[in-house]
């Protein structure tokens, strides 16, 4: 019985669509057009292609030869009475109090260059640095911008000073101050200033 009811459902689908009549649409109307004749038009010259702007030339930075800078505070402090000869010295990296963006690796580089080989201090070396500061939990590229890190830092590489190093005032040119403080106190046993050479 469904079977003989899907025939004849299927039957009556199949009348139903015979019997639809398309209805036939006429095509749209087409208008005829008669052909224009182009106007001749003036020769149009192209446009000049603009000439490229010269790249204007970005200003150039002035650089500070640091180790003219700090050459004669650091001969000043070597010379300095209140200093033991073979004491260790952290040299902590010179904070930026500037006007703009100050190169402080190559002015902390300059630093410690003049004091390699002073007969006077032993200095912390980098490994000694990275070390104390993993111990620390510091990170590698923290700059000790504050003096009490640095003074730990520096008790726990058994450093007996800290020299700490400011740049302040105009990026062009800097003043430089450097304090030489004993660990044990945090007493400031030598200051210098001086301003950064071109």
């Amino acid at each position: 019985m469904i079977r003989s009811l899907k025939r004849s459902s299927a039957l009556m689908f199949a009348l139903m669509l015979t019997g639809c009549v398309v209805q036939k649409q006429t095509p749209a109307p087409v208008e005829p057009t008669t052909p224009t004749t182009p106007q001749p038009t003036p020769e149009q010259q192209p446009e000049p292609v603009p000439q490229p702007q010269p790249v204007p030339q970005p200003p150039k930075l002035k650089t500070i030869n640091w180790s003219a800078s700090v050459q004669p505070l650091v001969a000043n402090m070597v010379q300095s009475a209140g200093v033991n000869p073979g004491s260790v010295l952290l040299v902590d990296r010179i904070k930026n109090s500037t006007n703009g963006a100050l190169q402080s690796d190559k002015a902390t580089d300059a630093i410690q260059n003049a004091l390699a080989n002073n007969g006077k201090f032993t200095l912390v070396t980098p490994e000694q640095l990275a070390q104390a500061k993993q111990a620390l939990g510091l990170s590698a590229d923290d700059s000790l911008n504050s003096r009490s890190k640095a003074i730990g830092l520096a008790r726990n590489v058994n450093a007996q000073y800290v020299l700490y190093s400011n740049a302040q005032g105009d990026v062009k040119s800097p003043t430089l101050q450097m304090q030489l403080m004993l660990v044990q106190t945090g007493e400031i046993v030598w200051s210098g200033n001086g301003i950064a050479q071109p």
